[in-house]
């Protein structure tokens, strides 16, 4: 049986996993957010009280790393820490634990085994280029800083969570900065991915468009 997917690459609270929410839910496919996966891991190295740029730390943490995916649920150690994972310190430190050799390879293999089972929707830094290079739709979703920081802000708001806006913008430059320059898999766009500035979009505009592009996509392959 052929299984689609569709791949959504892009800088640091560009809005990709709340597209890839939306367009699994119209088109029926799986969802996989592959950023709350590392996100899980550098929680798990935080809880260690190790050292997230460290690559002998990330190694040994990779150990006993126990994660388990339940639908848009992520655990650790069977404890549920969706919302944990989404506070300031994990987000300010995950850029650095992911950079690892050793702990995007271990990722990666899981993300492409699933997608070998399933219709797919993908988002993160590398998904096009590196984990599903054969997808049937390459997206590279951008947004100016100030609308992903405003955005962010407004998310981290509506949960409660206390944070300067100032500190979320240090916080987006500083990430795009190491995820565009890393050693293992950085941060780019492959040559036939399309380009989806959302800075003036809505979300439902965002995922209209994804949808629009992906039957197109879809069709030219039947």
């Amino acid at each position: 049986m052929k299984h689609y997917s569709i791949a959504i690459d892009g800088p640091a609270a560009s809005g990709k996993s709340t597209a890839g929410k939306g367009v699994s839910k119209v088109l029926n496919f799986t969802y996989l957010d592959t950023g709350s996966m590392y996100r899980c891991f550098t929680l798990h190295m935080l809880n260690k009280n190790m050292d997230c740029s460290s690559l002998s730390d990330a190694e040994e943490a990779l150990k006993d790393f126990n994660m388990d995916l339940k639908g848009e649920k992520i655990f650790l150690d069977g404890t549920d820490v969706s919302e944990r994972i989404r506070e300031m310190d994990v987000s300010s430190n995950v850029s650095e634990a992911c950079k690892h050799k050793a702990v995007r390879e271990k990722m990666v293999k899981i993300q492409q085994e699933f997608a070998k089972d399933h219709d797919v929707v993908m988002d993160g830094r590398d998904i096009s280029t590196v984990v599903l290079p054969d997808a049937t739709l390459k997206i590279y979703q951008v947004a100016s800083v100030k609308a992903r920081a405003t955005r962010r802000y407004e998310e981290m708001r509506n949960k409660g969570i206390e944070v300067s806006y100032e500190d979320i913008v240090k916080d987006i430059e500083n990430r795009d900065r190491i995820d565009s320059t890393r050693e293992n898999s950085p941060l780019t766009r492959s040559e036939d991915a399309i380009l989806l500035d959302t800075s003036e979009m809505t979300i439902d505009d965002v995922i209209n468009m994804i949808v629009s592009l992906f039957k197109m996509k879809a069709g030219e392959n039947e």
